[in-house]
């Protein structure tokens, strides 16, 4: 394997990968895997004698636990002997997480499944079999997990919320499904998650467009302390610069803040089209998820901002702290009815109740509930090109204006 090849699948220090010469072309069709042997001392190869990554991954799963878990396989079929009461949940959990490394989605199930880890470590409990989980066993867990809090940025601590501990337990049962489907259990997961809509607190507050302004105002013009010099107050805007960054592009894409922090300018990522005023919530070599990024017409008076723009709009990882200081400073509502998340909830309100339920289509897309199909582009120009959403998104744009003057008006550093 060269040095710059990328694996195509790999668990442990066991790697699948293409055989090849030294000048790089295929020494043979078939797939091969690799791994350092500790014992002899050296690099080991072993050939698939297949060119199907699909029947490879099985072979290198059946190799890596014969040797490194001293798991009995079947070599007629490459496939290790398994049955329900010799496979451990962390062997599991593993083989998900290795098979997930390459997805979007790690950076979300990594953690998830390490609060299940976790729990095995200090319920001294990494002996669980998989056929050992069952309903009461994760009763036991979000019992446990519930109790341990979340500890955010600044080093302070919240509750968790039973959503957070289901997450962790929809996971599980993603990752022992997975062990099923490569055939290393007789059965999937023994336990349901709860739905969504059992653990879930859905947040009922909006923001109007008043609202809106008063947290623009917060960034462009606060109150002055009593004796704060010119010096002072200037540094004070300047500090809420990105929290302003980021509720100008909130309130014009709708986006989620993910997607919203995302936003640049750069040709490499493709996502501003200056002429179209069309803009691709989702970068060049993104894979979509299930929480779909669309690309979105942009008001005209955000789409200047983005001209002067070079690089990320949001120049900072997140503005969460920022934006927990004005909603503290403004009074707006706790207990997780605002948040990073109240814009975007605040302008899908707005739209709806200014497009009315036959235009209602428009903001679905907005908001990347609804993906376009090519009958959908029989009837919109092109992709992001949803007039009457755009025309609602400037109506409030220019209402907040009227109340906050400086909200979208471009710093002299932004003009360069």
């Amino acid at each position: 394997m060269r040095k710059t090849e990328k694996p195509l699948y790999e668990r442990g220090d066991y790697k699948l990968v293409y055989d090849r010469k030294r000048d790089g072309t295929l020494r043979s069709p078939y797939l091969q895997i690799v791994w350092y042997d500790a014992a002899a001392g050296r690099q080991r190869s072993k050939s698939t004698g297949t060119a199907d990554v699909e029947v490879a991954e099985r072979q290198l799963d059946a190799l890596y636990l014969a040797n490194e878990k001293g798991r009995a396989v079947c070599y007629a079929c490459g496939q290790p002997i398994t049955t329900d009461d010799s496979y451990l949940l962390t062997e599991a959990i593993e083989a998900y997480l290795a098979a997930k490394k390459s997805k979007p989605s790690i950076s979300s199930i990594r953690p998830r499944l390490a609060h299940v880890l976790d729990y095995l470590t200090q319920s001294d409990a990494a002996a669980t079999l998989c056929n050992e989980v069952d309903e009461e066993w994760i009763e036991e867990f979000r019992e446990w997990n519930i109790l341990i809090p979340v500890e955010e940025g600044n080093g302070s601590t919240r509750e968790r919320a039973p959503g957070t501990v289901e997450a962790s337990v929809r996971q599980l049962a993603a990752a022992i499904n997975f062990a099923k489907k490569k055939e290393h259990i007789q059965k999937g997961a023994q336990f349901k998650p709860k739905k969504h809509t059992e653990v879930s607190h859905t947040p009922t507050y909006r923001a109007s467009v008043s609202e809106l302004a008063d947290m623009f105002r917060y960034c462009t013009e606060p109150p002055r302390k009593d004796g704060e010099s010119d010096k002072n107050y200037a540094k004070r805007v300047a500090d809420r610069r990105n929290l302003l960054r980021f509720l100008q592009i909130s309130v014009a894409t709708w986006a989620r803040p993910d997607a919203a922090h995302d936003v640049s300018t750069s040709k490499k990522r493709g996502q501003w089209q200056s002429k179209r005023r069309l803009l691709n919530l989702n970068p060049k070599g993104r894979t979509q998820t299930r929480k779909y990024r669309p690309t979105v017409p942009i008001a005209r008076q955000v789409a200047s901002l983005l001209d002067e723009t070079h690089g990320f709009f949001v120049t900072v990882a997140s503005v969460r702290k920022a934006f927990e200081a004005m909603q503290d400073a403004l009074g707006l509502p706790g207990d997780r009815e605002a948040g990073l998340k109240l814009i975007r909830r605040s302008m899908a309100q707005l739209g709806r109740d200014r497009l009315g339920r036959t235009a209602w289509i428009e903001g679905k897309y907005m908001l990347g509930h609804h993906r376009p199909d090519p009958s959908d582009l029989y009837g919109i120009d092109s992709p992001g090109d949803y007039p009457l959403a755009l025309k609602v998104t400037e109506e409030i744009i220019d209402e907040i204006i009227s109340l906050a003057p400086l909200a979208f008006t471009a710093t002299k550093k932004e003009r360069g």
